[in-house]
């Protein structure tokens, strides 16, 4: 086994031999700009080791409070503690986390949490002064610190290092990542973001650390990441925290070559073709940590290259969470590694070797490390159950406030009581279900004592509703519903459709410096349809760029922008490739918000187009799997390029991230130009009835609508049918107003029409009006649905004809509802 190195200084200053831990303390003198005496080192050292032993303290009593029932599941960052305080101690304020949930010591060590909300949100506090990360909604180990204020408004970042709030999907982190290094990209090169970002940036220094797993590097957004940080070239600093094992699978069957660092070795950097560097240290040598690390932090730093530390032979002495022990699939041989290479046990070998330290020394050191963990864990838990046990007292003395005035069931009302009191760690849902039963026992008593336990309940309930449902949409005075409407002002001239797309996007970039638009063809040739032709030419290769087909990142790219005050506009080329990119949208993008509680936002825009064109991947229309996947975003669905302009501009006002699905077969029809075209608004949530009608309402979006019209025009009209068309804008939000329940109120009819799959959106918008609604109280026939075939859509004019609904079969759907 390797001897930790051995230092035998008494005089400490530079002219020391070349040891480790001389050559830490010429490293720390040229950080520091002055010399770094041994004594001072020493206090370095040393709380860097009570650091680790607290984390793994808290690591271990977290799983006795799992496995006791206080706390629901965890799992824990023990056996990384040591690099992660190396890491820590090179992230400057400003500088981001991307990380995932083994990075409990690093939040420690740069003060963006502490172990006391470590506990906190293993208990799940839903108060967001004691677990700022979450709110208590998401499992421990999940972290993140709050970049906006109680207003909705930004604070400044750059104070302090900072965390973007975690996902559990892994390698979910990566792409984030990404997009917020190229923010840093785009501060120190873009000329326009000189000024008015101060509290996003100081002239892009700043640094992203991302961590990951060692096994989650098979996952392809790993790769897809990776691949897109060397061609962007972004300070991006990737820690690969390499235990061996992916909950119980090897590396062996994880990785080829049986090393990440070696499967990358393609993209090592050189001078000439670019790449990104590959450090690779043991996770339990403090001294090469700590001089590794700093070199590639500062290089990172200065040149914008990304740089990969894999760290291996860490451990992971609890195995990989409380759901079992790891002796069920690790070796002896291997066990008895972890013990002997555990990152503490080689520390404290390395101190008591360099005699920075004595063994009674770290014998009390270590134990006061444990002992504030073990208070820091009592004082979360009293915070966690303190207000639990006060609703328990106060639903029990109204509770026995009925029992006490005689109440026909008081023998069970008691015995309920008695029963919730005794609970020793009663959670919320006790509480509920007690009063609920107590006032299911009370529906026909109405008197005082009632009705203040049935106020007690109610006002529980509004209190749990805002802790744990709050901020799926952004609760400040920037939500997207909240920007005023501005309706176009029309001329008498026309344009196609891509002309006043470009039109517009020329505006707002003249107007709006921190606005950028990325896709596969967006730069050069101004995106497959013209709607930024010539623009990259006029505001640069920065502000409208090309990117390579990695749809995955294309959205992490704009995700990390958008975190960092940026208004970026990601295109996806057609929306049947959406589905690469879904999964940040649906995991991270749209359950931002409410994952942190209100704590950060992104106001990101997707940009695509989609519905009628030709073939199965370039005619799609699969709002049902889009809609269910991403509430906490908007879902606009305008009919035509105008409509898309203003939605644009009601999206910017607002702080909220949304998709926009242009009509792919619209770019070249006729559209009245607004005067107003960068000013006015289109009110989200809001339909549109386009024709007015008495005898049907037929409800569609996109270019369905041109389809109903050619039924209306051909057959219905001529038929004496009268139809009110309603295009209902977007389908999330979906009519805030009840426009469609409005319009049934007159026509007692409805039909909804699109182009998705049958019991797609659909039967979204049919469950909307008549259930939620009540629009079946209005009806005098059956409501209907039309949709496109089960199939995808096939090729050619007759492909689409016989895929989607055509006129004929709008018309012959209409004829049937009136005629009902």
């Amino acid at each position: 086994m390797k001897k930790p190195p051995v230092f035998t200084g008494g005089e400490y200053l530079l002219s020391l031999p070349q040891t480790k831990l001389n050559i830490m303390l010429k490293e720390a003198a040229a950080t520091n700009h002055q010399k770094i005496s041994f004594e001072d080192l020493k206090r370095e050292v040393l709380a860097d080791y009570r650091m680790a032993v607290a984390s793994r303290e808290a690591s271990l009593i977290g799983r006795k409070e799992v496995l006791t029932g206080k706390a629901k599941f965890g799992i824990f960052g023990d056996g990384k503690e040591l690099a992660q305080i190396a890491a820590a101690k090179y992230m400057q304020p400003g500088d981001i986390r991307s990380g995932y949930y083994r990075d409990q010591t690093l939040m420690f060590a740069t003060g963006m949490s502490d172990i006391e909300k470590f506990f906190s949100q293993l208990y799940a506090n839903p108060d967001v002064q004691e677990e700022p990360s979450t709110g208590g909604r998401m499992m421990n180990g999940h972290y993140g610190t709050r970049w906006i204020d109680e207003n909705g408004d930004w604070k400044d970042l750059t104070k302090a290092p900072q965390s973007s709030s975690d996902i559990s999907p892994t390698a979910g982190q990566m792409v984030r990542a990404l997009g917020m290094a190229y923010a840093s990209k785009l501060y120190r090169n873009v000329p326009e973001l000189k000024n008015g970002f101060e509290k996003f940036t100081r002239n892009g220094d700043e640094v992203i650390f991302c961590t990951i797993g060692d096994a989650s590097t098979s996952e392809g957004l790993f790769w897809e990441t990776i691949n897109a940080a060397g061609v962007l070239r972004v300070p991006l600093a990737v820690f690969v925290w390499d235990d061996g094992y992916g909950i119980s699978v090897p590396r062996r069957y994880q990785t080829t070559k049986n090393s990440i660092s070696q499967a990358l070795s393609g993209m090592q950097w050189d001078e000439e073709t670019g790449g990104v560097h590959i450090e690779t240290i043991k996770g339990w040598d403090y001294a090469d940590l700590m001089s590794r690390i700093q070199k590639g932090i500062a290089r990172i730093r200065e040149t914008h290259v990304p740089t990969i530390f894999h760290i291996q032979e860490v451990t992971q002495p609890q195995g990989h969470s409380t759901s079992g022990s790891h002796e069920r699939y690790k070796s002896k041989d291997r066990l008895q590694f972890e013990k002997e290479m555990d990152c503490i046990v080689k520390m404290r070998e390395f101190i008591v070797s360099n005699e920075i330290a004595d063994e009674d020394t770290l014998t009390q050191l270590e134990e006061g490390a444990k002992q504030e963990a073990r208070e820091a864990k009592q004082r979360a838990w009293e915070k966690f159950i303190t207000p639990i046990r006060a609703q328990v007292q106060q639903a029990a003395t109204l509770c026995n406030q009925i029992v006490m005035q005689g109440h026909p069931s008081g023998q069970d009302i008691a015995a309920m009581v008695q029963k919730l009191t005794a609970i020793k760690e009663p959670i919320r849902k006790d509480v509920m279900q007690t009063l609920y039963r107590v006032i299911a026992l009370c529906r026909d008593t109405n008197n005082e004592a009632t009705r203040a336990l049935r106020n007690f309940y109610t006002a529980l309930q509004e209190e749990n509703n805002h802790k744990f449902s709050a901020f799926q949409q952004s609760e400040s005075a920037y939500n997207a519903l909240k920007v005023q409407e501005v309706k176009p002002v029309f001329t008498e001239a026309t344009l196609n459709g891509y002309e006043i797309l470009n039109q517009y996007f020329d505006q707002l970039f003249a107007a709006n410096p921190a606005v950028f638009a990325f896709g596969e063809d967006v730069g050069k040739i101004g995106d497959v349809n013209q709607g930024f032709a010539g623009l990259q030419e006029k505001y640069g290769e920065l502000r409208i760029s090309d990117t390579g087909i990695r749809e995955a990142t294309i959205v992490g790219q704009g995700l990390g922008m958008a975190l960092r005050g940026l208004r970026p506009i990601a295109e996806i080329q057609y929306l049947d490739y959406l589905l690469y990119g879904l999964q940040p949208l649906s995991d991270d993008v749209a359950t931002l918000q409410y994952r942190t509680a209100g704590g950060q936002k992104c106001p990101l825009i997707i940009r695509t187009r989609g519905h009628r064109l030709e073939g199965i991947w370039h005619s799609g229309s699969p709002m049902g799997m889009i809609l269910n996947s991403i509430r906490g975003m908007y879902l606009c669905v305008p009919r035509d390029m105008v409509q898309a302009a203003g939605m644009y501009n009601t999206l910017l006002q607002s702080d909220e991230p949304a998709i926009v699905i242009e009509c792919l077969n619209g770019y070249r029809l006729k559209e009245r130009v607004p005067s107003n075209l960068s000013e006015f608004t289109v009110p989200l949530g809001i339909p549109e009835v386009i024709a007015e009608g008495s005898d049907i309402t037929i409800v569609s979006y996109g270019s369905t609508l041109r389809v109903i019209q050619e039924a209306i025009d051909n057959y219905l009209a001529p038929a004496g049918i009268s139809c009110e068309v309603v295009d209902v804008r977007t389908l999330l939000p979906f009519d805030l107003n009840q426009v469609i329940l409005e319009s049934l109120k007159k026509t007692s009819r409805v039909i909804f029409i699109d182009e998705d799959v049958p019991g797609g959106a659909t039967a979204y918008m049919y469950q909307q009006v008549i259930e939620i609604q009540g629009g079946y109280r209005y009806l005098d026939a059956t409501p209907r649905t039309l949709s496109a075939k089960a199939h995808r859509p096939a090729y050619a004019t007759d492909g689409d004809y016989f895929s989607k609904p055509n006129a004929e079969q709008i018309a012959d759907a209409v004829f049937e509802v009136v005629s009902e």
